[in-house]
Formats: structure tokens, sequence, C-alpha cells
């Protein structure tokens, strides 16, 4: 097929990595060119003359991956831990250099971009999203991550996600730290705190990836959870980036919300829950128009 995307996927080692193998394989639109272990040469993604990486592998290892893509003008899709602020902003910097540098146009026809995706489950992301909307009613928060024994890093980037989403729209809608009497405790006990919200991480043989957010108001409870069963069930959101990275050319996209728009969801909501009646009266002929088109 012509026009056919030329992926490249790293950590085919692992188990994510080799479910991306035969997902890309299966798409009618992409070609699989290359597939990268923990021992290979990045060389051998430019030999093969890959468009687009998929980075599945280890944090220690990631950022050199995705830099690897970046210098050498190809498309990159990330699933891997570890890509706090600090090195997506390097990540910023590299392509900014990259773009005024000048990259291989004829290739790509546009500057190289990257989504990192802290969960790739569709699910997954839309709880994160319906949480960051329930997060400014309720006084109390917390958030519960469960997985497999075998994960290296903790909290999840999932659960820091929904943490930094939630910590953003409790601090928009005016919403002060949740509730705790806590004077003593032994450490780790309360979890890790992201953006005032306390996480917890569960290891537990069995488990593959699963997560709950708790919030509380005085005498109701809501609990908004998300369970991925096989790692088939990340697969549509990796095919999804790896279809629409390129059409962001020059950007870091961090979450797949923004590629499913969730994020102008999450700007009306606030919009909503700011009660400015100015902008509200603008939304509802916007929403008028639309449904009049």
């Amino acid at each position: 097929m012509a026009n056919q995307i030329r992926v490249a996927v790293l950590g085919t080692g692992g188990r994510m990595g080799s479910e991306a193998v035969k997902a890309v394989e299966a798409a009618p639109d992409m070609q699989l060119v290359t597939a990268l272990g923990r021992t290979d040469s990045l060389e051998r993604i430019t030999a093969a003359g890959a468009t687009h990486l998929v980075d599945l592998t280890v944090p220690d290892s990631t950022e050199e991956n995705v830099h690897f893509a970046v210098e050498h003008g190809i498309h990159a899709v990330v699933g891997t831990s570890g890509w706090d602020q600090l090195r997506r902003q390097r990540l910023h910097q590299a392509i900014d250099g990259k773009i005024r540098e000048g990259f291989d146009e004829a290739k790509l026809g546009r500057a190289p971009s990257v989504v990192i995706a802290p969960n790739f489950a569709l699910g997954s992301v839309l709880a994160s999203a319906f949480a960051a909307i329930a997060a400014p009613y309720f006084e109390s928060t917390e958030i519960i991550e469960l997985h497999h024994p075998n994960k290296v890093d903790a909290p999840s980037g999932t659960a820091v996600r929904t943490a930094e989403l939630i910590g953003q729209a409790r601090q928009a809608g005016g919403v002060g730290p949740s509730p705790d009497a806590t004077e003593e405790q032994l450490e780790g006990a309360r979890g890790a705190v992201v953006e005032g919200v306390h996480v917890h991480s569960v290891r537990l043989r069995g488990l593959m990836a699963h997560q709950e957010t708790l919030f509380g108001n005085p005498s109701e409870q809501l609990t908004l959870r998300h369970d991925s069963f096989d790692r088939a069930g990340f697969m549509p959101g990796v095919l999804l980036a790896l279809r629409e990275v390129a059409a962001r050319p020059g950007r870091v996209v961090y979450g797949l919300d923004k590629l499913l728009n969730l994020d102008r969801l999450l700007q009306v909501a606030a919009l909503l829950q700011s009660r400015d009646h100015s902008q509200l009266k603008a939304l509802d002929e916007l929403l008028g128009s639309a449904a009049a088109s």
C-alpha cells in the first residue's frame, strides 16, 4: 500500500513491545520496518528508513531513544514511564533546535513531533478526564493504582497524570487541600503526594493495570475505576498515536487526551464550573451555532 507509515518498534523484548509489533503488522496503513531489543543499535532505525518510532523500553533508555528520533527527523510515540517535566522540557528544546537547524523535508515534509502517553488504554484516558471534571465538586480525593509486581516505577505514569489533571482542576475551581487530620504516620503510609493529591501504589501478582480515583463529600462518595486485563487493550491507542503524531509538527504532546480532543472538553468543564456569565453566554452561542449547522 502506498504512503504506509514506516514504523520502528523499540522494546520488543517486553510484553508491550511484542504486542505493538503484532498490532503494527496487522494495521493495513503501516509497515513494520524494524524491531529492536535492548542490545540492538539505534542505527538500525535509520538504516530501515523508519518515519515513525514507538518507544516501549525502560526509563533509563527512553530519553536517549527519543532524542535519537528527533535528531534524525523521525516522529516518536512514547509509552515508557519517566517523562517528567524536566525531560519534556529538554525534548522541547531539542525539537526547537532541530527546526532551527533544518530537517529532511523531502523525507517527512514537516518537523519531527513526539506523543508521550502515560497510558494508551482509551478507557483509562477517558477516566482521567472524567476525574478532572469531577475534581472541583468534591472536598476529598485520592488515587489508588494497582499493577503487576514487575512494574519498575511507582506511582504509575497514569496515576501521576490523573493527579496532575485533578490538581489543576481543583486549583482552577478554588478548592482547598483535601482534609487530613493525620499527625503521626509510618513512612509512606499516606502514599506519595502529586499536585496535592495522595497517590497509593499496589504491586500484586495476578494484577495487570488498574486504577481507582476516589472522591468524597459529606454523605457521598464517587469512585472512578478503570481496569486493563490484557496488553492488547493498549494497542488501539498506540495505533491512534502513530496515525496522529505527524499532524502536530514540531510539538511534544503529553497525554493521549489531546488526540481525543478531551483537553477541549476539560476547558468547557472548567468554564462551566467557573460560572463566568459572559463566557457562558459565548459558549451558549457557539453551541447554538453548532446545533443549527
